[in-house]
């Protein structure tokens, strides 16, 4: 890679867009603010993809490269990368093709699959389709998740105590999305692991604690106080962590991510089984994959300029 000095690159933070996690994308953006300017980075601006004269600004900006701290549609999805790769401008983060498969539930389980990396039991649900709760229990028990098959940070997702609550669940993740995830619920300890870098390597694993009236990580605990939320590392045993480890590089690698990714998993009596990929995991100040960094002696500032050489190599190659 070409040497270059943080001080004379134009570098765009991309944050905000048109999904439901808009403002968690700008905490997450002002957050890679931060700790560029903690790297030395001196030519930095925030750009929002919802701004109408947001591509004239990218076009004519001559940014050097740019970081995606987009969540969710239009951000995680591909969108914003293939508008990246249209101008010719290097980004932080998986690329197209790896982004719409991750951000798709159903066609990354099917990878997942392919991998050999366990997925729990579940069922693809579309907006038009004759729904048949019992053929829906008959696959996954009358205990599941109901999810869009695209979106983040737990919207529209909605734990299912017994049959009666399906089709409203169904409703709420057709908000989101044309289509629909059905899952078993599976009982264990969640579980988040980061991977980062070139070879990706896995960082300390968290364990999400449950929290009181609250069934799963949603939106409520998500962006509180981390220390009341999570753990590190994870409390599991020896084994489970080196698996759990293999399989978030695997599911990385699979996927065909670049620079970073978190995946989520429940450990239990069953093993562990991978729940989903994020390709760009959330970095506010209470997110998990700074946190892990963190944990392993990585400062945030250290975490973007690294991302941000893995970008430019690529770019190079």
């Amino acid at each position: 890679m070409s040497e270059y000095k943080p001080d004379e690159l134009r570098v765009a933070v991309l944050a905000g867009g048109i999904s439901d996690e808009r403002e968690i994308s700008f905490s997450s953006g002002k957050n890679v603010m931060a700790a560029l300017a903690e790297a030395g980075y001196t030519h930095v601006e925030m750009l929002d993809p919802a701004d109408d004269d947001f591509l004239v600004k990218l076009s004519e900006g001559s940014y050097d490269v740019a970081f995606i701290a987009l969540h969710g549609r239009g951000g995680e999805d591909g969108m914003i990368q293939s508008i990246l790769e249209y101008l010719g401008i290097p980004y932080t983060g998986s690329g197209v093709i790896a982004s719409a498969c991750a951000a798709d539930k159903d066609v990354a389980k099917a990878i997942y699959q392919r991998a050999g990396i366990p997925t729990a039991r579940g069922i693809i649900i579309k907006r038009d389709d004759d729904v048949c709760i019992a053929d829906i229990v008959d696959e996954v028990g009358s205990e599941c998740f109901v999810k869009p098959a695209v979106n983040g940070s737990s919207y529209g997702v909605t734990y299912v105590k017994d049959e009666s609550e399906l089709l409203d669940a169904l409703e709420i993740a057709f908000e989101c999305d044309e289509k629909a995830l059905v899952e078993e619920r599976l009982v264990g300890t969640e579980i988040t692991v980061g991977v980062l870098g070139d070879p990706p390597r896995a960082l300390p694993i968290v364990e999400i604690l449950p929290q009181e009236g609250s069934e799963f990580y949603d939106l409520d605990v998500k962006y509180i106080d981390p220390t009341l939320v999570h753990r590190i590392p994870a409390a599991i045993s020896p084994k489970d962590y080196h698996r759990a480890e293999e399989y978030a590089v695997a599911a990385h690698e699979a996927l065909g991510c670049k620079g970073f990714s978190r995946s989520d998993f429940i450990v239990g009596e069953h093993g562990t089984t991978i729940l989903e990929t994020n390709t760009i995991p959330g970095m506010t100040d209470t997110s998990l994959f700074p946190d892990e960094a963190r944990h392993a002696g990585i400062p945030f500032s250290a975490v973007c300029d690294e991302l941000i050489h893995i970008a430019l190599e690529g770019a190079e190659e």
